[in-house]
């Protein structure tokens, strides 16, 4: 059979399109920028939380790093169970319990409530992301509207970081810290209600409806670990026994899993997935990305908190400028990846939050907002607009419907590896600086500002890295304009 021939039944057979994805897109937008707001909501909330409820400082950690820890460990396989028994059903399941926890966590009347329920959240978010993600995989057959659609998620969701800040401060000091989670619940039940009319489920053919049961408990296990060790970093010497000992152990539960998958006959991770380098490149650079992301919002709301003297509010709303950047990135990334593909729009994206993160190194102890932050803050969103839909769309390229959710569950997967590496080192590179020159005699409001100073330069290099390897390792691909299935 010719080439040709080939390419027309395959027009012929492939599904038809739902005729609501573009609604449903919306309802699975809506739920991943809930969540992604979620992430860095209450970071702001914290002082509000331990004066309220007695918390202690390492209480404090755990509201936070339990809900790193839960989702982070579990998204690989949240991604594989909504291949086995269904996407839309995994995304409803994964979104009440992420309302659910919400309200248990807004609730809560001590610290250990609050824990479980931030725990709790950490298992919806690793059941909703890769499910609704893998939903948008199969609903947009066409490469350019395929493309399109994961460039409005992946920009929505880089937004709803900045969102987050930005409300949490709001929320903070016009309500009650409860509010950070109970803004979750009307959002969580508005798109179960519409999820129910607008969102088609699109069955895998061909996936054996099997767990792989060891392969599910390494790889959670070693996520655990690894995402575990990041955040103890974050807090304790890398020389610690917590630290390096929780890493090692979760480096080797993931050798082990590697080589179960390479012998089982039914695996969790086939090897096929990593026979695609732009998938793989892209899985990898998203790592560096979003690690160099993490940090800026944590050190940004630092510097305008504790140097700059910020209130909540005030710092809330020192992201504005970010946010109004972002808007014309989404859209150029869009354009970029239709003409180009996703390599360019990811190299440039890379090279565009770069010079944003070498602006940001030009901060002092006496800064300027208008003169420093807003240039240097809208030029990063720009660029990380620019990038962060790409890298989505690369991370799915090429993906089976049988393997949807677990490709969906890996980019989730990294993304929240990132943040963690991020916040370890990074911020960790802050700090030693900070306190090596006040040991040497510098004030310590100009020690601080040196340190943020430093990890900026830091994410810049690391920025300029991932645009080199993948201009390296990633195959330059070109959408094609005619329908074409996965």
């Amino acid at each position: 059979m010719s080439t040709v021939e080939k390419r027309s039944r395959e027009r012929v057979t492939a599904p038809e399109a739902n005729p609501r994805r573009w609604q449903a897109l919306a309802v699975l937008a809506l739920v991943q920028f809930m969540i992604v707001i979620d992430n860095t909501i209450v970071n702001i909330a914290l002082p509000s939380i331990r004066n309220d409820l007695g918390t202690s400082q390492a209480g404090l950690a755990w509201v936070v790093n339990g809900y790193l820890l839960t989702a982070g460990g579990l998204l690989l396989l949240g991604g594989r169970f909504a291949d086995l028994l269904g996407r839309k059903r995994i995304f409803v399941i994964g979104t009440s319990i992420f309302a659910l926890a919400s309200l248990t966590s807004g609730a809560a009347w001590n610290s250990g409530v609050l824990i479980a329920s931030r725990f709790l959240q950490g298992v919806g978010e690793a059941l909703a992301s890769p499910a609704a993600l893998a939903l948008i995989v199969l609903m947009f057959t066409t490469p350019k509207e395929r493309a399109k659609a994961l460039g409005i998620w992946g920009g929505l969701a880089g937004m709803g970081a900045t969102v987050g800040v930005l409300l949490s401060g709001v929320l903070v000091d016009l309500a009650n810290w409860r509010w950070v989670f109970f803004i979750n619940i009307p959002i969580a039940v508005v798109a179960l209600v519409l999820c129910a009319k607008l969102v088609q489920d699109a069955p895998a053919q061909g996936v054996r409806r099997k767990l792989d049961v060891p392969g599910g408990l390494l790889v959670t296990g070693g996520l655990v670990l690894v995402v575990n060790g990041l955040l103890r970093a974050a807090e304790h010497p890398w020389g610690s026994f917590g630290v390096w000992g929780s890493f090692v152990a979760g480096l080797i539960l993931l050798g082990l899993f590697v080589l179960v998958e390479a012998r089982s006959d039914d695996p969790m991770m086939p090897l096929r997935f990593f026979a695609n380098r732009t998938r793989v490149s892209a899985n990898a650079v998203t790592i560096l990305l979003t690690s160099a992301m993490a940090a800026m919002f944590f050190i940004v709301t630092l510097y305008v908190q504790q140097v700059l003297g910020y209130s909540p509010l005030q710092s809330g709303l020192a992201y504005i400028p970010f946010c109004i950047a972002f808007i014309p990135g989404m859209v150029l990334s869009t354009q970029l990846v239709t003409r180009f593909g996703p390599k360019t729009a990811i190299i440039v994206g890379f090279v565009v939050s770069a010079a944003g993160m070498l602006l940001l190194a030009r901060i002092d102890a006496h800064g300027s907002f208008w003169g420093q932050l807003v240039p240097a803050t809208a030029v990063l969103a720009f660029g990380l607009a620019i990038g962060l839909p790409a890298l989505q769309n690369a991370a799915l390229h090429q993906l089976s419907d049988e393997d949807a959710g677990l490709g969906s569950g890996v980019q989730t997967s990294v993304q929240q590896l990132g943040s963690a590496l991020g916040l370890a080192v990074l911020t960790t590179i802050a700090l030693n600086h900070a306190s090596a020159s006040v040991a040497t005699g510098v004030a310590q409001n100009e020690a601080t500002v040196s340190g943020y100073r430093l990890a900026f330069v830091v994410a810049a290099i690391v920025l300029a890295v991932g645009a080199a390897l993948v201009a390296a390792f990633m195959e330059r691909v070109k959408a094609p304009q005619t329908a074409v299935p996965v």
